[in-house]
């Protein structure tokens, strides 16, 4: 069953245009004094003026609380249920300075409504049945979208791709429920229970149906969260000149001199869709200068926990063996590690150092920061390397968040026990408990069963105004 909620009864306010200068201001309020109060902070431009219409664009003045005039906008009223809250909400378009959107705000706290918390409006959508808990989480997610693939999986959740999904298995375990609870709940009836092995089957296909649906979830995290790689390697083996060259721009200074770059530099990098970190850390070698020892133990640090190590050697000279290198490309693994030979442009080292890092057991992208040559290919392979769990992804697939997959897990975990006691033979009063066990792990996906303290942290993550 569902947990029941009361609704708001108060009228919130709050601006819902991103902080700072910009063409347009809005603030928004919802609630049942929504009308009300718009209606004193506005006046028409239009004679004749009976109100504010639904669902129209209204031109005018904005006032405070005291009539006086703030600025020349227009107001849009949309009510209850049919707005996005499912009450009644107004808003007021403004220029957008600050100061303007103060004001207005301002006025609105003054006529009785109070400041919206993050995500309110949201938070307000799914109290009110216009949204599931998996549709609100998606509002938040395509606001802070980062690419295409990010923005179009964010839509495709909103539009409720993972909510039907889940729902189709829910309806499945019903339907498996029904045909066990007969014989439980009437045994003194001649009552066929499912055959035990219809009812394993029927499981299975739901257990399957969620390996997809996780596995679609493992293979959009990188274009939900982004991906960190870094670069470490020794002293002058060519980073920060790569790192320039991936970024297409000279964000780290490059100098023949050892250890010019004493601490880690980050920049963002668009990877096909696909949201990356870059980091260039310090170059590893014994150093007695204090700052530059520091700032190569952070670059360790995070490279250690990166999606992704470009592990770069000089591939002009031989191959200098480096302890603290090593050991972190043990930590790594192959699997998150890619060497990349700099100075492609030279002559290789004698003997070539790729042959030692193949003997490693890596990977090798030959590439040249000068030139260009090899970026294209080391661009491919990094990309190839994020998205490994499973290769492309189409932006309207139906991908769980990190929180709704925990719910599915769950759901698996309990299922594939059930597919076990089954097998043992299990009564069938005891397999309906785990039944009812995931049907209530997959209504926490939509928010049916979803403690108050799960909701707080889901909306908290909002900005103010949404």
């Amino acid at each position: 069953m569902p947990v029941l909620r009361d609704a708001p009864t108060d009228t919130i306010a709050a601006v819902a245009t991103p902080p700072g200068r910009g063409g347009v201001g809005i603030v928004r309020l919802s609630g049942p004094n929504a009308l009300a109060v718009a209606s004193r902070l506005f006046a028409s431009a239009r004679p004749g003026f009976s109100g504010l219409k639904p669902y129209r664009l209204h031109h005018g003045t904005i006032r405070d609380e005291a009539c006086r005039p703030v600025d020349s906008g227009m107001a849009a009223y949309m009510p209850g249920p049919g707005s996005y809250t499912g009450e009644d909400t107004v808003e007021l378009h403004c220029h957008g300075a600050p100061a303007v959107l103060r004001r207005v705000l301002a006025a609105c706290f003054a006529l009785g409504a109070r400041p919206a918390g993050p995500g309110e409006f949201t938070k307000r959508a799914f109290l009110n049945g216009r949204l599931d808990l998996s549709q609100a989480e998606a509002v938040a997610e395509l606001i802070a979208a980062r690419g295409d693939t990010d923005a179009g999986l964010a839509l495709s959740r909103l539009s409720g791709a993972v909510s039907r999904a889940v729902k189709e298995l829910a309806a499945a375990l019903d339907e498996l429920r029904a045909g066990i609870c007969l014989a439980v709940d009437f045994p003194e009836e001649e009552v066929e229970c499912l055959p035990k092995a219809a009812f394993a089957s029927g499981v299975s296909a739901v257990v399957a149906r969620i390996e997809a649906l996780l596995a679609t979830g493992r293979r959009a995290r990188p274009f939900r969260l982004g991906a960190r790689v870094a670069l470490f390697g020794r002293v002058n083996a060519g980073k920060s000149s790569l790192f320039n060259a991936l970024l297409g721009t000279d964000r780290a200074l490059v100098a023949d001199l050892p250890g010019t770059t004493r601490d880690y530099l980050e920049e963002g990098l668009d990877l096909d869709g696909l949201p990356v970190r870059l980091t260039d850390t310090a170059g590893l070698r014994e150093t007695p200068d204090a700052v530059e020892a520091a700032g190569k133990a952070r670059g360790l640090d995070l490279a250690q926990t990166a999606d992704l190590g470009l592990y770069v050697v000089d591939g002009a000279a031989p191959y200098v063996p480096d302890g603290e290198a090593e050991a972190l490309l043990r930590r790594l693994g192959p699997g998150k590690t890619l060497a990349v030979a700099a100075k492609a442009d030279l002559p290789p080292g004698d003997p070539d150092p790729r042959l030692a890092l193949a003997a490693m057991g890596l990977e090798t992208v030959p590439v040249s920061a000068r030139t260009g040559f090899g970026l294209t290919g080391l661009l491919a392979a990094m990309r190839a390397r994020l998205t490994r769990d499973g290769g492309p992804i189409e932006p309207d697939a139906a991908a769980p968040s990190e929180r709704e997959a925990a719910s599915l897990a769950a759901a698996h975990a309990e299922l594939t026990e059930l597919l076990a006691d089954i097998e043992a033979d299990v009564p069938y009063d005891l397999l309906g408990v785990r039944l009812e066990t995931a049907c209530a792990m997959l209504a926490d996906v939509t928010g049916e069963t979803t403690p108050d303290d799960v909701l707080a942290t889901v909306f908290d993550r909002f900005c103010i105004g949404k």
